[in-house]
């Protein structure tokens, strides 16, 4: 056999897409489902928490590691699963039962042990599986077309405005009505008309993750009306600044509105930053709930709302709000970086006509200063000549004074012109040296 150099993440990668399996269930079996919101650094508490309970009825507790558990707890079966932003806890009891919703498994679940649960309650459902008559008689449930017992279901939900369909090639039906009970559950039941065990487990795990994710998209719902006014407030005022682009007039002007633009880019940096992440969120919490319910295969049940029919008349819009005001915020974004590199390529040209009268200003000093400069140097050779050529009438005298006869006036004048050419072209050799060094 040959041996390779394995990656490391290889096997953990392998086991991922066996991690989490679908639970086994066969009816009548009841479950109640619950999900907390807690941030990610919560995953260490959340495994103590079910390490207690563990501990509590004598079970293995989760490995160090572990974002997901399932364990037989006497009278009923628990399955935690940690995901990025919540936890998820539902427990199972397989028991017949006469009223689906009466007595819940969650009831058998130590109440102080669910009290101390770390996380805020967001999603809480009761969901029973109920065993079809077509199963009881012993029929093919996939050709089951028994109109269902509205009063029944009434009876149960306690409303009759319900949302229900036929799933899984006709081997299940199940009902809903979206709401929140006297005991803050919603409620879910499902016919088992001639689903596996497997097949069984698969469909409640659905149903459970539509209801969790489609509360977890609708987090953005109140975050999209409150950023709303505020992105309508910032388009206001953004236009009300390009409005008064145009008659401008003076970089002090272009400052200040340059400032205005900045203040406003903050505080639409601020909203961005408060609900990115949530509108992000949302759009994957209903792509999820979409592929969930394309996993149903749902079938009409005449004079009844499919659950898919209930999510694209209610929850879709909701998720399109939660889409156009992520939209607007990206396009007032947009707008407002356009009118920001306006302004300031308005304030570079201000400026650098600012620039271009100083260096003009700066050359005519400059010359003003060169022909200063040149006329210095022109006093400068005829005083240092004045001076040198004196030296030279006081040499002559001094000479003559010796008793040697030195035409001093002649001497004087021919020292003149020589002194002269002299000290102008010392003077010029020094310039050009300094002109030179400079230039290096």
């Amino acid at each position: 056999m040959v041996s390779f150099a394995e990656h490391p993440l290889r096997h953990a990668l392998v086991n991922e897409v066996h991690a989490r399996p679908f639970e086994q269930l066969t009816a009548p079996v009841r479950a109640s489902h619950i999900a907390l919101l807690s941030d990610e650094s919560e995953l260490a508490r959340d495994r103590r928490h079910v390490a207690a309970l563990c501990e509590r009825f004598g079970l293995p507790t989760p490995g160090e590691d572990a974002k997901h558990y399932a364990g037989n707890f006497d009278r009923f079966r628990c399955k935690w699963e940690r995901h990025t932003e919540f936890t998820t806890y539902t427990f199972f009891e397989d028991a017949p039962f006469e009223a689906p919703f009466a007595d819940p498994p969650i009831e058998r679940v130590p109440q102080d042990w669910l009290e101390a649960m770390p996380g805020e309650l967001l999603v809480a459902c009761h969901l029973a599986l109920a065993p079809g008559r077509a199963r009881k008689a012993g029929k093919s449930g996939s050709g089951n077309k028994e109109e269902p017992d509205l009063d029944d279901l009434q009876r149960h939900f306690g409303t009759d405005s319900l949302t229900g369909s036929r799933m899984s090639g006709g081997n299940a039906e199940a009902w809903t009505d979206f709401r929140l009970h006297e005991d803050g559950f919603a409620r879910i039941l499902v016919r088992d008309v001639g689903l596996h065990a497997r097949q069984a487990g698969r469909l409640v795990q659905r149903l459970l993750e539509i209801e969790t994710y489609r509360l977890l998209a609708l987090l953005a719902l109140p975050l999209a009306r409150e950023a709303a006014p505020e992105i309508s407030a910032a388009a206001r005022r953004l236009a009300e600044i390009t409005g008064r682009m145009a008659s401008i007039d003076g970089l002090e002007d272009e400052r200040a509105m340059l400032g205005d633009l900045t203040q406003l880019a903050g505080r639409l940096e601020q909203l961005v930053s408060r609900s990115a992440y949530r509108f992000s969120a949302a759009s994957a919490y209903y792509a999820l709930v979409e592929t969930r319910m394309a996993e149903l295969r749902e079938q009409r049940i005449e004079g009844t709302q499919t659950i898919r029919e209930f999510m694209d008349r209610r929850m879709a819009p909701a998720i399109r709000t939660c889409e156009a005001t992520a939209a607007r915020q990206d396009r007032l974004a947009e707008r407002l970086a356009r009118a920001t590199v306006m302004l300031r390529a308005r304030v570079d040209i201000a400026l650098e006509a600012q620039n271009r009268d100083l260096l003009r200003s700066m050359n005519r000093r400059a010359r003003l200063q060169l022909r200063l400069q040149e006329t210095v140097e022109g006093l400068s050779v005829a005083a240092i000549s004045y001076y040198l050529v004196g030296l030279v009438a006081y040499a002559a005298k001094g000479v003559e004074s010796a008793g040697v006869p030195v035409p001093v006036d002649l001497v004087t004048g021919l020292a003149i012109p020589v002194v002269l050419l002299g000290v102008w072209s010392a003077v010029r050799r020094i310039r050009r040296r300094l002109v030179r060094d400079n230039g290096n």
